[in-house]
């Protein structure tokens, strides 16, 4: 059983999706690490060299060839990967979804602390982002919100993740 942990930037997924993987005893596969390795390069320079619809083409490949490849596993997706394509109906087809629900406010707060290159943020100030993710956010939502389960990101803990996972990816004690 594969589960996919979907959300907005900085919402937890990577984050939460190790230590998940660690619990369960499984594959933690973070997707745009995955299409790093795959390109020989960043995010940030195949958005740049690319665009936004050439890279997403890229992720789509990258995403599909994870889940043919990969069984049980907890995969850490990109903010935009449910997004387009049919990529949410794929995951949703091919494992459990999760979705990592995050305020815009705490968002943006970890956004601006955060270490991470984010093509989509770059050279916005904190008012310019806060307009910036709320828009994005209202977006992207109708497909963040067709996962199988919800979870908020505020102040998530391990159990709750665990109490939505399938019961053949099993915890260890």
């Amino acid at each position: 059983m594969r589960v996919f942990l979907i959300g907005f930037m900085a919402s937890g997924k990577s984050t939460y999706g190790k230590k998940l993987a660690s619990k369960l005893d499984v594959s933690f596969i973070d997707l745009d690490e995955k299409i790093e390795d795959s390109r020989g390069a960043s995010i940030r320079y195949l958005m740049v060299k690319y665009g936004e619809d050439e890279f997403r083409k890229i992720e789509r490949e990258i995403l599909k060839n994870t889940i043919e490849v990969n069984d049980h596993c907890i995969i850490a997706t990109g903010g935009g990967t449910p997004c387009f394509e049919d990529n949410m109906e794929l995951m949703n087809r091919s494992g459990k979804t999760i979705y990592i629900e995050v305020d815009t406010g705490v968002l943006v707060n970890r956004l601006i602390e955060s270490k991470k290159d984010r093509p989509l943020i770059w050279g916005k100030t904190p008012d310019d982002l806060k307009a910036y993710a709320s828009n994005l956010l209202n977006q992207r939502k109708k497909y963040y919100e067709s996962a199988d389960s919800k979870v908020s990101g505020k102040s998530l803990k391990m159990e709750d993740l665990i109490e939505l996972m399938p019961d053949e990816m099993g915890v260890k004690s």
